[in-house]
Order: structure tokens, then C-alpha cells, then sequence
């Protein structure tokens, strides 16, 4: 299985490359896992919702380079389908089990992603109903995905 996360912005916390880093590397007897990084338009302090809807727009034509054709698109939202640890790991089993081997995770930058991504992705899964930091998310994205192919396993994970 190949899993791609598509993020806007780059990770500035040495502390979070480190986390990602040691996810990516649990995942590795997993999946073949791609994390790629876009340029994050920054919004002025005060921002109409013109103005929002531009800026989303520029950040998902660069999101949207980086899209495969055929791939599993999962957007990340707050206002998405909230799933369990193992209801996500079903989730992913069911693709892998239905032929979708290659899934791509999309994750916005401080003001979300488009509408128009949202609706172009075949799932769109909230974490949350809080917000989190876009760079942290990453992080518990990868993390979540691991215990999901640890749960798939039959492996333990600590609780």
C-alpha cells in the first residue's frame, strides 16, 4: 500500500520533525509512505471571505499538482466523518481488501482546505471538532495510521 500525505505549509518545530520522523519510520514495514509539503499563502491579519476563498484556491492548485490519478483521496476537516482507531483501521483494511492500494491524505494550511477539494475527496475525516495546529496534525495523522496497521495486524500498541 502506498499512502501520500499532501500538506500545505512546512514544518517549522524540530520537535514535530522528529515525531514525524519516527512515525515514518514505524510505517515503513507497513506502506510505502510519501509526505510532500506545499507553500502556505499567509493571510493577512484581517481577511474577507473573498480574499479566503482566493488564498484557499492558490493552495489547492498546489495541492492539486500533487494528486494521482486513481489515488484514494482523504480530506482532513473538522467538519468531516469522525472514526475510532479501529473503525479507521477497517476503513483502510476495506480499501487495501477492495484493490485501493494507493491512498492520499490531504491536510490545509491555518485556513483549511477548498470546498472544491472537499468535494473532490472520497472521504472527508475529522479527528476533532476542536482545531489543531496544521504542523501538529501531521504528526497525529501518521500516528493514527500506524496504530491502524497495528490494529489490522493483530499487533499489540500501548493504550
Amino acid at each position: 500500500m502506498h499512502i501520500q500525505v499532501l500538506a500545505v505549509g512546512k514544518i517549522r518545530e524540530k520537535y514535530l520533525a522528529l515525531g514525524i520522523a519516527e512515525y515514518q519510520k514505524r510505517l515503513s514495514p507497513y506502506v510505502r509512505l510519501t509526505l510532500l509539503e506545499v507553500a502556505e499563502e499567509k493571510p493577512p491579519a484581517k481577511i474577507s471571505p473573498t480574499g479566503e476563498t482566493v488564498l484557499l484556491e492558490k493552495e489547492a492548485g498546489r495541492l492539486e499538482a500533487y494528486i494521482k490519478p486513481g489515488t484514494h483521496l482523504v480530506a482532513l476537516a473538522p467538519r468531516g466523518k469522525m472514526f475510532s482507531s479501529p473503525e479507521l483501521a477497517a476503513y483502510l483494511e476495506n480499501l487495501g481488501a477492495s484493490g485501493q492500494s494507493d491512498i492520499t491524505f490531504l491536510i490545509g494550511g491555518s485556513l483549511g482546505l477548498s470546498p472544491r477539494l472537499l468535494e473532490r475527496a472520497h472521504l472527508v475525516l475529522s479527528f476533532s471538532p476542536l482545531t489543531f495546529p496544521h504542523q501538529l496534525f501531521r504528526l497525529m495523522l501518521l500516528e493514527q495510521v500506524y496504530r491502524a496497521f497495528k490494529i489490522i495486524r493483530g499487533e499489540p500498541y500501548h493504550k
